[in-house]
């Protein structure tokens, strides 16, 4: 399904430029964006995969993951083909990395049935970058504000100025996935992204657009995983959006192109978190690895956990209704309050 895209200008002699992502695509007619799916047709940008969706699926939200946005509640996934990011160790490449376009037709109106049918409290767009197709993802936002659910973007960030002054309003929260610290030599050779500088600012324009944020760092064994890079990074965002904004270091599974790497170790995870802890940052924690302690949000004051978590699962809640810590009273920046779960069972009942 083809739609005129909003987030492109005309650029003169027939060229189109897209100013969905920071790469600013410039098009020829007939031809299209690094993503593929953005195409200058007649001399107009055109979304050419708009509705067509190559993945859904119903998760907690926790799995995003989101640790202080709606927690215990459901976000109901879907995502389209291609990326504007060329990752080696992509974990969706089967649709990442489609450069033909595949799945089924969905309109938006029917994804927010589907959400609803499904007891789910969002929808995330999400499994591939939701910014190559955000016209489609800003107007299934549009009706699922209207039936009471949240609209949330799982995003490496790549995105400019003018595509956050659409979210503004629909997209409620966004996940920002860094991978290897942000590292730039690791960014060019492993990603073909040529500066994550765009990441950054597009965090401080979702900052004062007031969506939630919280970033995860992808830390890769071997290429990916220096703790100077990461002192670096997390300098950086605390200049950017401050120290309150959780931080996830999750751990690499080999995959794609990188099969022959090993699985991150929990050291080398708790020498990242150390790092974030070091330099301010207050609610930290290590994803992908379970068991481990720092899945918990610990209270900043009296370090007494709050939420505590099996995988991304909520055990236990120990907050009172304003979000503040039982046990000394200082406010944890979460919002919503502990959405009651519906169970494994009725969830496989709705499928």
């Amino acid at each position: 399904m083809q739609k005129e895209a909003i987030l492109g200008r005309d650029i003169g002699n027939g060229k189109i430029e897209c100013v969905a992502c920071a790469r600013r695509c410039k098009m020829p007619e007939g031809s299209h964006g690094f993503c593929f799916v953005r195409q200058n047709i007649g001399g107009k940008l055109s979304l050419v995969n708009y509705g067509v969706i190559d993945a859904m699926q119903l998760d907690p939200i926790e799995k995003k993951p989101f640790n202080h946005f709606m927690p215990g509640s459901y976000a109901f996934g879907i995502g389209t083909s291609s990326c504007n990011w060329g990752c080696q160790f992509c974990q969706n490449h089967n649709i990442s990395k489609n450069r033909e376009i595949s799945g089924v037709e969905v309109s938006p109106g029917e994804i927010v049935d589907l959400a609803l049918q499904h007891g789910a409290q969002s929808i995330a767009f999400t499994y591939n970058e939701p910014t190559i197709s955000i016209e489609y993802a800003l107007d299934v936002a549009k009706l699922s504000h209207k039936k009471g659910l949240y609209n949330l973007f799982v995003t490496n960030g790549f995105m400019t100025k003018e595509a956050v002054a659409q979210m503004k309003g629909l997209i409620d929260a966004a996940v920002v996935n860094f991978k290897g610290n942000a590292d730039q030599k690791f960014s060019n050779k492993f990603e073909m992204v040529q500066s994550n500088d765009p990441i950054l600012e597009a965090m401080i324009e979702m900052d004062k657009a007031g969506i939630h944020m919280e970033i995860t760092d992808l830390i890769i064994p071997r290429v990916g995983d220096s703790l100077d890079a990461c002192m670096t990074l997390m300098q950086k965002v605390k200049d950017s959006v401050g120290t309150d904004i959780p931080v996830h270091f999750t751990s690499f599974h080999p995959d794609y192109k990188m099969l022959d790497y090993p699985s991150t170790n929990y050291e080398t995870l708790k020498a990242h978190y150390d790092i974030a802890r070091n330099e301010g940052f207050k609610y930290v924690y290590i994803g992908n690895m379970p068991g481990n302690t720092y899945q918990n949000t610990y209270c900043p004051k009296c370090d007494n956990i709050v939420v505590e978590r099996d995988k991304v699962y909520l055990k236990r809640w120990e907050l009172d209704n304003d979000n503040c810590c039982k046990k000394c009273g200082t406010r944890i920046p979460i919002t919503g309050d502990h959405a009651k779960r519906i169970s494994h069972r009725e969830i496989e009942s709705l499928y």
